[in-house]
């Protein structure tokens, strides 16, 4: 009798606790690949979405407009899956890579800028400048790799003892920013290959941002620990104050001015932050990929809007819109 009398009261608690942590709502929804993604990347004023999945190939979307700008098919011959993808902060660019290639393509023109091998690692991120010929990526032989598409020029950045697992460019292309197994994230010259900051951490580094002016940088952990920090002072600013353990990051941005941080993770959550206390402003929960049991989706990227609302992209196939009032 008295296991019957606690279970109504643990889930009336769960259900309480569930609802204090989600907050705002969902302005928008857009349903764009039933099948679910293995990559999704959206711009940074969260207008456009790059995503692939096995039935489409590689999409570009506008989402303001909500209408399919470009079919880019697959990337390679050989119809590889798309693991990972980036738009350059200036929207023109973008690049798209597979386990063992790499593609950029010209949003503005609907069209691919070449198709290169890497055969030294396998990749497992990569960022694009403006000018769409500056790309980095992270392998996992424990090198982060800069390339200069235009000149040919490689450097390949040794400072990483085990495999890089998230990377950053600036928009020029100049810095670089690499985190990897190693518990270390770096910021270097992508011209020298000089080590500018070198920031610490007790666990694998999962996931690195810059701010696109180059003031801050985020570097997150398998252990709960999101550190914004002062660039080029290397100082810390703040530790996001996050409410769950081993939260991991699956992708972060800043807003343009650098005062708050949007998150999202393997589980579903997307999240936005204030950079300078590390208080969190808002917290929702995106759709999962139909018909999972349990509920699953990656939040593959984020994105705020010029009029301050968080956009999301997932694993499911879905981006959300997110009210931050």
């Amino acid at each position: 009798m008295q296991t019957k009398r606690y279970v109504p009261c643990f889930i009336l608690a769960l259900f309480i606790l569930t609802g204090c942590f989600f907050s705002g709502k969902e302005l928008n929804r857009w349903q764009l690949a039933p099948e679910g993604t293995t990559s999704f990347s959206l711009s940074r004023d969260g207008r456009f979405a790059l995503y692939h999945s096995d039935q489409q190939g590689i999409v570009l979307w506008d989402l303001q407009q909500n209408k399919k700008l470009a079919d880019f098919g697959s990337q390679d011959p050989y119809h590889n899956t798309v693991l990972s993808s980036q738009i350059s902060d200036n929207g023109r660019y973008a690049i798209t890579a597979t386990a063992q290639n790499f593609a950029v393509w010209d949003l503005a023109w609907g069209q691919s800028e070449g198709l290169w091998s890497i055969s030294d690692g396998l990749i497992r991120d990569v960022a694009i400048a403006n000018n769409g010929q500056h790309v980095l990526m992270a392998l996992s032989n424990s090198k982060a790799l800069y390339v200069d598409l235009g000149s040919g020029r490689r450097l390949e950045f040794l400072a990483h003892r085990e495999k890089v697992n998230s990377v950053a460019i600036s928009a020029n292309g100049r810095y670089a920013l690499s985190g990897g197994n190693d518990h270390s994230a770096y910021l270097w010259d992508t011209q020298s290959g000089q080590i500018l900051q070198h920031f610490e951490h007790q666990s694998r580094i999962s996931r690195v941002a810059l701010q696109r002016d180059g003031k801050l940088a985020m570097t997150a952990d398998g252990s709960n620990n999101i550190l914004i920090w002062d660039l080029p002072s290397g100082k810390q600013v703040s530790s996001l104050a996050v409410r769950l353990r081993q939260q991991i990051i699956s992708s972060a941005r800043f807003s343009d001015d650098g005062q708050q941080l949007a998150t999202g993770t393997p589980a579903r959550r997307v999240e936005l932050w204030d950079t300078q206390s590390g208080d969190n402003l808002g917290r929702w929960e995106a759709a999962a990929k139909q018909d999972t049991r349990p509920p699953a989706a990656v939040v593959y990227d984020v994105a705020i809007t010029p009029d301050g609302h968080v956009i999301s992209g997932t694993s499911a196939g879905i981006a959300q819109q997110w009210a931050t009032e």
